[in-house]
């Protein structure tokens, strides 16, 4: 069967091939902001920045999903937790829609849990795992068993954004970038859990590298970093982790739309393998 991963923006990656698309997420405040590799972060983190009104994020619908799946035989849809989106709920029913329109196609939706970094982190073992030659069926029993042992943190100097579409407590979110303080935290069942409150970026970095290697992040794991205008946190991350784990993989990005609105300028998010994590059952 000709098989095609879908995901959603959240993950951060928006190139679109013959064996993948991406769906994507929305801004929406004095303007529409679209998720789609044409945006330039830069200005939408600064106009949101002082902008006044209210703004949010919006997930992609049936329809989006269904236009994605076009051309795919056995698909492979991955979304932001839904937890905090009802992206999954949109492409589990464009995925009923689509096998009746399309008979003998098969569907599969893989609610991620997370967004950002630990989202393609699962893109990649489904491409992976299929080229391998996996059946559908091994494919997800393999997905679910890899999600155990994956783990999102984030360390945020802001959370406004959160705050305001009720991701986070606001009295939490007031903490942020007072007098420096930085938080880190945790996804816990798709959900966004502050755990740490880190006074300057040395800090925070400490306080994430020892994060990680509670979580059991060793030698060989891979650590994916996404940031929003902050890589060289990212890099100070990097090379303290590598200084620990010298046999770390490690990959770095910028955030997208979606991402950077809710990382705002200086966030971080990080996704990596580890340990069994009792925090990642979808």
């Amino acid at each position: 069967m000709k098989y095609k991963i879908v995901s959603d923006s959240s993950a951060n990656l928006l190139q679109n091939t013959a064996t993948f698309a991406c769906v994507p997420m929305k801004i929406i405040g004095q303007q529409e902001y679209i998720d789609d590799g044409t945006q330039d972060t830069a200005v939408m983190t600064q106009e949101l920045k002082h902008y006044k009104g209210k703004s949010s994020s919006s997930c992609p619908n049936v329809s989006d999903w269904l236009e994605a799946f076009e051309g795919g035989e056995c698909i492979f849809a991955v979304t932001i937790t839904q937890a905090l989106s009802g992206s999954y709920n949109a492409a589990v029913q464009a995925g009923k829609t689509y096998m009746e329109e399309h008979p003998g196609a098969q569907v599969h939706v893989v609610d991620s849990m997370a967004a950002g970094p630990e989202q393609a982190m699962i893109v990649d073992k489904l491409f992976a795992l299929l080229e391998a030659g996996l059946e559908p069926e091994a494919v997800m029993e393999k997905i679910r068993d890899y999600q155990s042992h994956t783990y999102t943190l984030f360390c945020l100097e802001s959370l406004t954004n959160l705050a305001r579409n009720g991701r986070v407590n606001p009295t939490v979110a007031k903490i942020a970038g007072v007098l420096g303080i930085r938080v880190c935290g945790e996804a816990q069942q798709g959900q966004i859990v502050p755990i740490h409150k880190a006074r300057g970026a040395k800090k925070a970095l400490s306080t994430l590298v020892d994060m990680i290697a509670e979580r059991g992040f060793h030698d060989g794991c891979l650590l994916r970093v996404a940031h929003c205008f902050g890589s060289e946190m990212a890099l100070q991350l990097r090379d303290a982790i590598v200084e620990r784990f010298p046999g770390a993989r490690f990959h770095m990005e910028p955030t997208g739309v979606l991402c950077s609105y809710y990382a705002e300028i200086g966030g971080l998010m990080i996704g990596f393998e580890g340990g069994y994590n009792p925090n990642n059952h979808p």
